[in-house]
């Protein structure tokens, strides 16, 4: 997998569990599905699944529940993020590992949500398409 794919997976799960105070996220155990469209690039990206535990705190601070890969750091930040009823929405703006803003949604049900960002850069737009469940309480 090339560096840019890996990048862009990095900045994709950074986005993948953006809550806050008001969030209707439960604490839990979560599985998030990515399936990553990029314009210019004939073929799809496979759905990468992740599956991690959620705390409280994580709940409280969008910023604190981004993920960073395991060579460097994300430096992508949320933004205006707001709760209205069911649906989640934020911006994010990413420095490196390539400079990058965009925008996303959530919308929960119960102990699911599907939702979608779509992401600019100087390589041109992505979308990605999230899916995600609660499996159950984190294990100890």
């Amino acid at each position: 997998m090339t560096s840019f794919r890996i990048a862009l997976l990095m900045v994709a799960a950074a986005m993948v569990l953006p809550v806050a105070a008001q969030s209707p996220m439960r604490e839990g155990q979560w599985e998030t599905t990515v399936q990553m469209q990029m314009a210019n690039m004939p073929m799809q990206m496979p759905p990468m699944t992740t599956s991690r535990c959620v705390t409280a705190d994580d709940i409280k601070d969008p910023n604190k529940s981004l993920p960073s890969g395991p060579d460097a750091k994300s430096s992508c930040k949320v933004s205006e993020y707001k709760t209205e009823g069911n649906k989640v929405t934020w911006k994010v703006a990413c420095a490196s590992p390539q400079k990058m803003s965009g925008i996303g949604e959530l919308v929960y049900a119960g102990n699911s949500y599907t939702g979608a960002a779509k992401m600019s850069m100087d390589m041109g737009e992505m979308t990605m398409k999230y899916s995600g469940k609660r499996l159950g309480d984190c294990k100890k």
